[in-house]
């Protein structure tokens, strides 16, 4: 009995302490390592003679403000429909990103944006650590309800540096031998300045259908599974809507489907990409909303929507072609993605969710694996197949801006088409051993 109220005092004191450690460690290495880059620093953009309308902050903060609303708002409130949960969902989202926005800043920049012995960042930073951010919350989805926010802390501290490691295995190791045999060096539009010895994107996910959503929904679903508790079963009944959650989850939902073009176009190259990404995005959402509405009233009794479906499945289309949104996937492409996608998630919140619970022991709290997890796996099969079909008379002068490799002859498209499919591979064990991990270590 004595050793109560000493173990309670240490619960109560775990994240006060972790929180001022890790932030002090952090300020540490902002302090050593982060400095401004050209766009940023006074003397090196004057030194430069800019105009300041040059400046890329106008380009890119618009689709960065966009970016981060999602983040803090649409991720927090979609998840708000569970009543036990509403506050959790939407302060929890408040607590990791903030960290994750920190410490993924520090991790990309290392692996992305090191030189001359220093971090430089600027605009895209902020970018490329929301979409990291993006991640996580997806993991927590998967674990809403079984954590507190210690545990969470170091799910985030885990999560970012395999997202980070991950990232650049795909858009940067894939393939090196290449490039690094001609001595070629890059700036990829979009991922930060890396050195002179890392080759082009050699895996496309510009909207990040393998490497935000598929790792986040795998890790998070791992880590579930790891983290199972039958007696959460128990309880179900409490995890279940009222009318104010579920009004309050469409808030998220409409925010997130309104800045899901900004969320994919945000890291693509400036012109006709960004424009095409925005495009194919804003179409995919569309359909999937429909199919969404037909599926949820077909599969319902008596034919009644049922709001989780339309919370979820709607945004299917914003995942499913995020691997694909920057390439010539053509209007139609992106209306047939995002309809099969809305499909395939209203059929997994109705029929994969109650298996995946009895059968696997994963207990999905917020259905990540029907929004975030197979659509992205559809959005990289769907990069597959149409960075195979990529063609000089598809794509024109164009296709130096997507797939470079092909435009320079390094590479044929069904190379590329099976570059991204290992992309995809590499991804899920990425995902799955370190939910595994991050499971053994919070248990």
């Amino acid at each position: 009995m004595a050793g109560s109220p000493r173990r309670a005092a240490g619960r109560r004191l775990l994240l006060p302490l972790l929180c001022l450690f890790f932030q002090g460690a952090t300020a540490i290495l902002f302090a050593v390592f982060v400095r401004y880059n050209h766009e940023t620093d006074a003397a090196l953009w004057h030194w430069g003679n800019h105009s300041s309308a040059a400046n890329e902050f106008y380009f890119r903060y618009p689709s960065f403000q966009d970016v981060h609303v999602m983040i803090f708002v649409g991720f927090g409130f979609l998840m708000a429909f569970l009543q036990r949960y509403g506050f959790s969902s939407v302060g929890f989202t408040f607590f990791l990103a903030a960290f994750a926005l920190q410490w993924s800043t520090l991790i990309q920049g290392f692996l992305h944006a090191f030189h001359g012995g220093h971090i430089h960042v600027g605009v895209e930073s902020m970018i490329n650590a929301d979409f990291c951010a993006g991640a996580v919350l997806i993991s927590f989805g998967a674990v809403l309800g079984k954590t507190g926010p210690a545990q969470l802390l170091l799910m985030a501290l885990l999560e970012v540096v395999l997202f980070g490691v991950n990232e650049f295995v795909l858009l940067g190791l894939l393939g090196v031998r290449v490039w690094a045999g001609l001595g070629v060096g890059w700036s990829v539009p979009g991922w930060g300045l890396l050195s002179s010895c890392v080759p082009p994107p050699q895996v496309r996910d510009a909207g990040g259908s393998m490497t935000i959503h598929t790792f986040g929904a795998y890790f998070g679903l791992v880590l579930s599974r790891v983290l199972y508790r039958p007696r959460l079963e128990k309880s179900k009944h409490r995890q279940g809507s009222v009318y104010h959650s579920d009004l309050f989850a469409m808030i998220g939902t409409i925010f997130l489907w309104i800045f899901w073009p900004s969320f994919n176009s945000a890291p693509t190259s400036l012109g006709d990409g960004q424009h095409r990404t925005a495009l194919n995005t804003y179409y995919s959402l569309t359909s999937s909303t429909l199919s969404t509405f037909a599926l949820s009233a077909l599969v319902s009794r008596d034919g009644r929507l049922d709001m989780v479906h339309i919370q979820n499945a709607a945004l299917a289309g914003g995942v499913v072609v995020g691997t694909s949104s920057e390439m010539m996937l053509t209007p139609f492409g992106a209306l047939a993605a995002g309809f099969l996608a809305g499909m395939v998630s209203t059929l997994g919140y109705k029929f994969f969710t109650p298996i995946l619970e009895s059968k696997f022991k994963v207990q999905d709290t917020c259905g990540v694996h029907n929004l975030h997890g197979m659509p992205g796996i559809l959005g990289a099969l769907v990069g597959v197949l149409v960075a195979g079909l990529a063609t000089h008379e598809a794509y024109g002068d164009g296709l130096k801006n997507v797939f470079s490799l092909i435009a320079e002859g390094q590479r044929s498209a069904t190379s590329q088409a099976m570059h991204q499919l290992f992309g995809l591979f590499v991804t899920l064990i990425f995902a799955s051993v370190g939910g595994g991990l991050g499971g053994a270590w919070g248990a």
